[in-house]
């Protein structure tokens, strides 16, 4: 099912070394430390950008305006660095930006400081990759975070490495899961403070839902790596805090999962492999001092795996995966959590960006404190993360916060919608595939839209508060799939489904769309031939950022979807812009190298993605200060 990765390409060596002295233009100063007052204003200010989601709410707005519809066309490139050699694939990374410093991360676990004012590498870390990791999804990393004197980031061996950002030099490493068995990491860590101790703490987490890994979410001490807390994401497992045993996750006798009483862990085996991983990167919640987190798909894919014999899928929601979970950043206890999916049949997980965000209620006049998810399942839901964070149900996939739910891409099957009452999906029950026959080894073929990949995926949309905008990267398409019998083993695919990605119109794949979160509207939208897989940036300056596969680097009018300017980069985009200022000029910088999940499936895209080239580097534009008065 997955691409084969080749094992040759993949041996890599530690090459951390500081190879150049910083240029002139960012060693004339003393190199500044990041404070966590920097991180918590990291949506305010415009010299730097610190944070996976340029801020802790994970907007992806920034409030420079210098770059406009006005003046944009006066953007130009001013250089571009290549990630080099034959390891190229799939450039997912979102960069930081501090004193002067680019920090990138990059396919096969590699690490890149640059200068930012010309390009020129700074030094280089790459990662000693064993010949036995399993990534499931292309080898990616989509970025790192940043702290005091160090930049973190995790590898595909599952493993978080801290690095002295001056140099390169490994301070510490530390491995969080066996992954031989599937564990990884391609997510971007980050930072938070503990509002009781006021230490600061460095939060990520698991990948590998596909090999039937349990997810985790950690927190580590940013200075040493050491694990603070640990939390699971399948109710019934044990936790951890300060090195012992803490809490289960949820109800300790896992009800949300069916008894089996011949299995020695008194659960079907699926309880045992469950899933759930958070492979995204959270948001904070200062106003409630609470992480929210995206949480991933079940394991095994299988749905008949997780339903109690003769029951109906919906009456066993597996938690706590396909959802958001909002956790105590002392403890690492949940404290509320939603369910996008319950029991989720279809792969559709939940773990893409959760934004926060406030509103005022149309009918009420009252502010309204939301959080924001578009999902794979194909809608955009708006909750009530008060009430999330505030927790105390008896059972959270019952403590409706739901506000209200909109589809936001064409030809949804698998729901009528969801009931605002209860929160829950009214889901289509010939969506669940059909279980094999007796004597087959696979079931009947069902079309279901979305498919796996999603109305959306990891992409991250954003928010603009002038607009009052969110801006999703979605794909119209759509698959067959059937259910397979399936057993655990370890390090083997955990799916027990198979499947094949189609289209659903002719002439675009991808459908960047606008929509309102207190009326469900689409403002406008705007299609791509290609599939999209790039996340979105909006500014002040009413723009709208984002890449496409075919290799541009886009603009649009934010408020109108016109697209105001664009950029060929020289391969597929499936990375995550960003925009600072510095020496008065205003920069956009943003990866370039296709890969991710959509070239290794094939179906009706593979024509599609056999004509975008490999590629694998890191752009840089700007303003130039005589064109911003323009």
């Amino acid at each position: 099912m997955r691409a084969p990765v080749n094992r040759t390409a993949h041996r890599l060596s530690v090459l951390a070394v500081a190879a150049l002295a910083l240029s002139a233009a960012t060693s004339s100063h003393a190199v500044k430390p990041v404070t966590w007052d920097d991180i918590a204003n990291d949506a305010r200010t415009t010299d730097d950008v610190l944070t996976y989601g340029l801020g802790l709410t994970a907007q992806r707005y920034s409030p420079l305006k210098k770059v406009n519809a006005k003046t944009i066309a006066n953007m130009v490139p001013v250089w571009s660095y290549s990630f080099g050699g034959e390891k190229q694939r799939g450039q997912e990374g979102q960069v930081l930006v501090h004193d002067g410093v680019i920090y990138a991360t990059a396919s096969y676990s590699r690490f890149v400081a640059i200068d930012a004012r010309t390009g020129k590498r700074l030094w280089t870390y790459e990662h000693r990759l064993p010949e036995d990791i399993r990534p499931c999804c292309d080898v990616v990393n989509r970025g790192p975070a940043i702290y005091g004197d160090k930049v973190f980031f995790g590898t595909l061996d599952a493993s978080i490495v801290a690095l002295d950002r001056t140099t390169g030099k490994v301070v510490w490493k530390s491995k969080f899961g066996d992954h031989k068995i599937g564990y990884t990491m391609t997510g971007a860590p980050f930072v938070v403070k503990d509002p009781k101790s006021g230490r600061v703490l460095l939060v990520h987490g698991s990948s590998g839902d596909e090999f039937g890994v349990v997810g985790y979410l950690y927190a580590r001490d940013v200075d040493t790596g050491e694990e603070v807390w640990a939390r699971p994401f399948v109710e019934g497992h044990m936790g951890r805090l300060n090195g012992k045993p803490s809490t289960p996750t949820g109800n300790p006798k896992a009800p949300s999962w069916p008894d089996d009483p011949s299995s020695p862990t008194g659960k079907v085996e699926a309880w045992s492999h469950g899933g759930g991983a958070p492979w995204q990167t959270a948001s904070y919640d200062a106003d409630t001092q609470t992480i929210v987190v995206g949480t991933g798909n079940p394991a095994p894919w299988n749905t008949w795996k997780r339903t109690a014999p003769g029951d109906k899928p919906i009456n066993w929601p597996s938690l706590y995966t396909s959802g958001q979970a909002y956790l105590d950043p002392t403890t690492g206890e949940l404290k509320g959590f939603f369910s996008h999916t319950p029991n989720d049949a279809w792969d559709f997980s939940g773990n893409n960006s959760v934004l926060l965000f406030d509103y005022k209620d149309p009918k009420t006049g009252k502010t309204v404190k939301a959080s924001a998810h578009a999902d794979r399942n194909g809608y955009f839901f708006v909750t009530d993360r008060l009430k999330l964070a505030q927790g105390g149900a008896e059972h959270p996939w019952k403590q409706n916060a739901i506000i209200n739910a909109w589809p936001f891409v064409d030809g949804i099957t698998w729901t009528k919608g969801f009931d605002l009452k209860t929160g829950m999906p009214l889901v289509n029950e010939n969506q669940y595939p059909p279980q094999p026959k007796e004597g087959q080894d696979k079931g009947d073929s069902i079309f279901v839209s979305p498919p796996f990949l999603g109305g959306t995926n990891w992409m991250p949309m954003s928010y603009s508060p002038d607009t009052g905008l969110f801006y999703i990267p979605g794909n119209h398409w759509a698959m067959d799939y059937w259910a397979e019998k399936i057993n655990y083993k370890a390090g083997a695919a955990y799916l027990g489904q198979g499947f094949r990605i189609k289209k659903l119109y002719e002439d675009h794949v991808g459908i960047l769309r606008a929509i309102n979160p207190v009326t469900g509207k689409i403002a406008w939208e705007h299609k791509e031939k290609f599939p999209l897989w790039a996340g979105t940036l909006t500014t002040a300056g009413g723009l709208l950022f984002t890449g496409t596969s075919d290799g541009f680097l886009k603009a649009f009018d934010a408020k109108t979807g016109k697209e105001v300017w664009k950029f060929q980069t020289g391969s597929g985009v499936v990375s995550v812009p960003v925009t600072w200022e510095m020496d008065g000029e205003q920069y956009v910088g943003i990866q370039s190298g296709y890969g991710g999940a959509v070239p290794l499936w094939g179906g009706d895209m593979a024509e599609l993605t056999k004509q975008v080239s490999q590629g694998g580097s890191m752009w840089v534009f700007k303003l130039p200060k005589q064109a911003a008065g323009r």
